[in-house]
């Protein structure tokens, strides 16, 4: 492989353009001037706000708009930092964004107060004026959490915490991205190759078994070397989770989280309950990769290299474009159209460069276009991720383009829906477009598999360790190291059973997961590929009625609750029907690849 770049020797044309937000760091700098001495200017409502009609009105406009540019100056700083997280002055430029934002909210957080202070009678006269009309699904919202609302002196305390409160997310953040460095690694040939996040993922994808064992090594190394600073960092996020939901209220970090999403928590409960119901498949496939791998024990370093090992799908970007486009060809010309733009107007950033930020996102403010951040190896993988990433992109598009900024958003719950379903739509088109190759036929069903894997029983037991994590620092266990460990370690052997040979760097995957300091993302994930296969089936087979429905969850953003969106789109999640649904798929593709293989 190729040595790795320095940021300044990549091509611009990998690389985002982020001129659309502002025009240059002076620009930035100049902006954050302005904002930081407009925001002095909204506290003087503050108790005036409540005075008429109109004072409400002027309010709720001023918050919006300078809520608006706030964003924008963090999503300038943060895609900065993480083009290089090793540049010290977009760190900075990081730093004082996430400062802005504490700022912002702790100034406005009268706002939200003050309408508390409104009577039921005051709320239906005011709220029916033509201009106000709109906020009243964010008042009907806002009622209902004031249970959980504090004095305005709290509510203060609590938003000027909020930038110190992100210090072991950040901790965790520079650690991981920017300080921690790993051994290189030798394949079976004797070549010595460099190691980072992004090239981690690919030699695990290898059919070189001695670079798969040597590269987990040397991740797991560095890892293990820093446990107890990874401990400490994820100790103090859920911490962070803990003491926040304990002040406002809220039976549990885990009933914080999904209350303020409007979601029960026997979704949580359904999901964990209908994936542990199905682990026999998941050890079924665990049996079935020792047999075809022939080997007298499978790792876990055995788990993502296909099973099909004549066959090696390579995409340039530009053959990844034109696959894509083709792929979800069935979403209409509009969606098609706007993918094209993202592309051609340089939204993703794909290099791969030193210190660049591991993984891969979609990103972006109401005021701007979305922005991908990649880095492109030309594996199938990354395929699946660039228009998983796209999904992510074009239903922030369509939400900020078709719901006002008070609800040009969409809870996280909703988040992995839209992107899941574009991968579903590229792997129905790939099992089209090579189903008279049997070889290639079973190298797509061994990824589909691999994908349901990774979704649907991974991030669910992701979701189960950090339930299980955070009551334990609930009832008054500290979260070490050792103790991380040890559960990790036990959770994860009952989902993979009893095939697999454990070793003593398992156990530590907790360390390197950053979705861990997402508060209770990663089920998500889970409850989302179950939406998304629904999805799917119903645009696959019922066609444009199916596409107008879906593309009007796309539009919704936060305008209802997300069960509803969801509901109304054509797919039910209050049940966890749609999760069995998705392992019935991965069973009747098992079976199928078994006949293949």
């Amino acid at each position: 492989m190729s040595e790795i770049l320095k940021r300044s020797q990549v091509d611009p044309k990998m690389t985002w353009d982020l001129t659309t937000i502002f025009k240059n760091d002076e620009a930035w700098e100049k902006e954050l001037d302005l904002i930081t001495k407009d925001l002095e200017q909204i506290t003087k409502y503050e108790n005036t706000m409540l005075d008429s009609k109109e004072n409400i009105k002027t309010v709720l406009k001023f918050e919006e708009e300078l809520g608006n540019r706030v964003a924008r100056i963090y999503t300038y700083a943060h895609l900065k930092n993480d083009e290089d997280t090793t540049n010290s002055k977009y760190q900075e430029y990081n730093s004082k964004a996430v400062a802005l934002y504490t700022d912002f909210e702790t100034k406005t957080v009268f706002v939200s107060l003050s309408l508390l202070e409104l009577t039921e009678e005051q709320v239906k006269e005011y709220f029916a004026d033509p201009e106000l009309k709109i906020f009243e699904f964010f008042m009907e919202k806002l009622i209902k959490s004031k249970e959980h609302v504090l004095s305005k002196k709290e509510e203060e305390i609590i938003a000027n915490m909020g930038h110190i409160m992100q210090t072991p997310s950040k901790t965790f953040s520079m650690l991981n991205n920017a300080d921690i460095k790993f051994n290189d690694v030798v394949d079976s040939k004797g070549e010595v190759l460099p190691m980072n996040h992004s090239r981690y993922q690919v030699y695990m994808e290898s059919n070189d078994r001695v670079l798969r064992e040597n590269a987990y090594n040397s991740m797991y190394e560095a890892y293990k070397n820093l446990k107890n600073t990874f401990a400490a960092t994820l100790e103090g996020v859920v911490l962070n989770h803990m003491v926040t939901a304990k002040l406002k209220k809220y039976t549990s970090s885990r009933n914080a989280a999904l209350t303020h999403n409007y979601i029960d928590e026997k979704v949580y409960d359904a999901l964990i309950h209908a994936v542990n119901d199905k682990l026999p498949l998941l050890h079924q496939y665990i049996e079935l990769r020792k047999k075809l791998l022939k080997v007298d024990e499978i790792h876990m370093y055995d788990l993502h290299t296909n099973l099909v090992d004549n066959v090696d799908l390579k995409f340039t970007f530009e053959e990844a474009k034109e696959i894509i486009l083709e792929a979800i060809s069935v979403l209409g010309e509009e969606y098609v159209g706007i993918v094209k733009r993202a592309f051609d107007e340089r939204w993703i950033d794909y290099a791969e460069n030193e210190g660049k930020r591991s993984g891969a996102y979609s990103s972006g403010s109401y005021t701007t276009n979305p922005f991908i951040l990649i880095s492109w190896k030309g594996t199938i993988d990354n395929l699946f991720t660039l228009i998983h990433e796209l999904g992510h992109s074009l239903h922030s598009y369509y939400t900020r383009n078709f719901q006002p900024a008070v609800y040009g958003y969409y809870t996280i719950f909703l988040a992995e829906v839209a992107s899941i379903t574009n991968e579903v739509l590229l792997n129905n088109y790939l099992m089209n477009k090579y189903k008279d190759n049997k070889e290639v036929k079973a190298y797509l069903l061994n990824n589909n598999l691999d994908s349901i894997r990774g979704t649907l029983f991974r991030q669910t037991q992701f979701a189960e360790f950090e339930y299980e994590m955070h009551k334990s620092l609930e009832e008054g266990k500290p979260l070490t190291a050792d103790y991380l460990t040890k559960l990790y370690g036990e959770i994860n052997e009952k989902y993979y059973g009893k095939s697999v040979t454990y070793d003593d760097n398992i156990p530590y995957e907790w360390s390197r997961i950053p979705h861990f300091y997402y508060n209770f993302y990663v089920y998500q994930y889970a409850t989302g590929i179950s939406a998304a296969y629904a999805f799917a089936h119903r645009i696959l087979t019922m066609g444009e009625e199916a596409v107008e429905l879906y593309k009007g969850y796309l539009k919704a953003g936060a305008s209802k609750y997300p069960l509803d969106v969801l509901k109304e789109a054509g797919v039910d999640m209050s049940t966890n029907d749609p999760v069995y649904s998705c392992l019935a798929i991965f069973e009747e593709n098992l079976k199928e690849f078994e006949k293949l293989i």
